[in-house]
């Protein structure tokens, strides 16, 4: 039953059941009120319910919303505290709205000095180190008419580091700072430009820098006053760094440096220019007295030994020396002409200096041209091998030739070996033509007698700067040639420059069946010490033993004495530089097992080898028309 119906039913007992009309309209007009007001109650409700559900909705949002900033801050706080720069916001009145943790580390600051509302000043003045404003300043593209611009700084700390600010100033006066460590940034940047004109292993003024100290000297150079400059060049430095190692080569370079730098002196400025090159430049008057006794000076301080341990090493330097304003007035042409001083004492033998003259200009200028001949001739092979015949005095025929270089250059004719031969050693042809030598040499042999070798010098160079071993078995295989008929000749300076790798490398070519002599045998201070390292099958005496035995005694005993000890070692003895009969018929009474020399025969093209053994019978020697 519903709520009017029972509410007619309990008016109608209230009445007594009386129907009327009034009555019934009273009550038409009470439920119609009724239904009004409920119907208002249900809409209040409604709305109410309505409100309410707006209301969590919007608690709802507004909690997310909260969260979700929560998030944001807390994201763009490990993202801040995280940049590895340090980064600082400060607002028009220069106080600081936010930073990150790096800005805090690299200026020292705690939480509570660099938080919000700290101003710049207060901050600057905790700071402990030094700042420096840099010349830099660059506008920024802004519509604002003021616009904006970026100001470099650096903070030089007391602790050693190096701090640089980049400052974007707004418009409106605030900046956004970006600060950075760059200690070890611009300690690289100073190691660079250190570098850059240093040299590394002496610390001493390198190429670049001696070139600006030069610069500067004839520029202030006074009219009374003269400028001299000194090329060194240790000699033959490069067996040290072969026998001893690179490492204990620096080490001897690095002493040569100290004993130079205190030969020179303050007032001087001493430069390394390469592996065992150094320079001194040296002002002042009365020149050439005071470099030469600059010069006198660094030869009696680097003749003084080195040791390596136990192992002494000596050393000697040559120099070249130009003086300005007599050898030019321009840093190029000085060095230039010192050079070339360098290069005529480095001729001469070493061990001494030379003052530049306008000669030599002249004569290095000619050995250029030569040496760009000499690489054409290597790359054209515009050479050819002369033999000179090894006679057996005991057999009393040809045993053998040497096979020896020349060079028939195209416009200048015949040159002498003397000039090319040193000249390839120096600029590194040597193992090119070396290499010729023997494939040639081994060619031109094997048509000759199988009892007839060939004997092939071989330099120093191509011990080190070749395959050797290789070389030799090549040209023997192309070639068809037995092994035992070809000769190796060293001299002692292949023993002296490198003998812990020359020694392995004689074993290995002796191993396959090739014979090995020394040449010039008695010229070195070692060579005796050299027979107990390694078996030669000969040893060659020199042509300078030769001259004098028939007429001195102390010349004949000399060299009846090497040939004693080469019987004693079981190694053949040739005597080069023969030139008479008394000294033949003389070597053959003292049992000399081989000579060469011109009273058998000069060098003669290949050939005339034919010629050579047909005309030379075993009973008389052969004399040269």
């Amino acid at each position: 039953m519903d709520a009017e119906t029972l509410f007619r039913q309990q008016w109608a007992s209230a009445v007594g059941g009386d129907g009327s009309a009034n009555a019934e309209r009273l009550v038409d007009l009470v439920v119609e009120t009724y239904r009004l007001q409920a119907g208002k109650a249900r809409a209040t409700e409604h709305r109410f319910q309505r409100l309410s559900h707006d209301t969590d909705r919007l608690k709802g949002t507004l909690a997310e919303t909260t969260a979700k900033l929560a998030e944001q801050r807390r994201l763009f706080q490990i993202v801040l505290d995280n940049l590895p720069e340090g980064l600082s916001v400060f607002d028009a009145e220069q106080r600081l709205i936010v930073c990150n943790t790096r800005f805090r580390q690299l200026f020292g600051f705690s939480a509570d000095d660099a938080s919000p509302g700290a101003s710049m000043g207060w901050l600057i003045g905790k700071v402990r180190g030094t700042e420096r404003v840099e010349q830099k300043v660059s506008r920024l593209r802004d519509a604002s008419p003021q616009g904006g611009h970026i100001r470099h700084r650096e903070w030089m700390m007391d602790d050693g580091r190096t701090i640089r600010s980049v400052i974007t100033v707004l418009p409106d006066g605030s900046n956004i700072s970006i600060h950075a460590d760059i200690t070890e940034e611009r300690r690289a940047a100073e190691r660079i430009a250190y570098l850059a004109h240093h040299d590394p292993l002496t610390g001493l003024p390198n190429r670049i820098s001696l070139r600006e100290r030069i610069d500067a000297a004839l520029l202030g150079r006074k009219p009374d006053e003269q400028i001299a400059l000194v090329h060194l060049n240790l000699d033959r430095f490069k067996s040290i760094n072969n026998t001893l190692g690179v490492s204990a080569g620096d080490k001897i370079l690095r002493q040569v440096a100290e004993r130079i730098r205190m030969s020179a002196g303050a007032g001087n400025v001493l430069a390394r220019l390469g592996s065992d090159e150094f320079a001194i430049l040296q002002s002042g008057r009365q020149q050439p007295w005071n470099v030469t006794a600059l010069a006198d000076q660094i030869r009696r301080e680097l003749s003084e030994p080195f040791f390596r341990g136990e192992k002494a090493v000596e050393l000697s330097v040559s120099m070249g020396i130009a003086i300005s304003s007599q050898d030019g007035t321009e840093t190029d042409i000085l060095l230039k002409h010192a050079g070339v001083a360098l290069s005529h004492a480095k001729s001469s033998g070493g061990k001494g200096e030379r003052f530049f003259t306008a000669d030599m200009e002249a004569q290095i200028e000619a050995r250029h041209a030569l040496e760009a001949d000499l690489r054409k001739a290597v790359e054209r092979e515009e050479f050819e091998l002369h033999y000179q015949p090894l006679y057996d005095l005991s057999q009393q025929r040809i045993c053998g030739f040497e096979a020896l270089v020349r060079w028939n250059h195209p416009t200048r004719g015949r040159v002498p070996p003397l000039e090319f031969i040193p000249l390839a050693e120096e600029v590194g042809l040597v193992v090119d033509i070396g290499r010729w030598v023997l494939r040639r040499a081994c060619r031109d042999a094997v048509y000759w007698p199988e009892d007839i070798k060939v004997a092939v010098n071989v330099s120093a160079i191509q011990f080190t700067d070749s395959d050797l071993p290789s070389d030799v078995a090549a040209a023997l295989a192309e070639a068809g040639l037995a092994a035992g008929r070809l000769e190796i000749e060293i001299t002692e300076s292949v023993l002296m420059e490198n003998l812990d790798e020359a020694l392995p490398i004689l074993h290995v070519l002796k191993q396959s069946g090739i014979r090995i002599g020394m040449d010039d045998f008695g010229t070195g201070y070692s060579s005796l010490s050299y027979l107990r390292r390694f078996p030669f099958d000969k040893i060659k005496i020199d042509k300078s033993f030769v001259n004098g035995i028939v007429e001195d005694k102390e010349a004949f005993a000399i060299m009846r004495a090497i040939i004693l000890l080469g019987d004693a070692l079981g190694m053949r003895v040739t005597v080069e530089g023969v030139e008479t009969a008394e000294q033949m018929a003389l070597l053959r009474s003292e049992a000399c097992d081989e000579i060469q020399g011109y009273h058998i025969s000069p060098p003669r093209p290949a050939v005339e080898v034919p010629y050579l053994l047909s005309q030379l019978p075993e009973h008389e020697r052969f004399k040269a028309s």
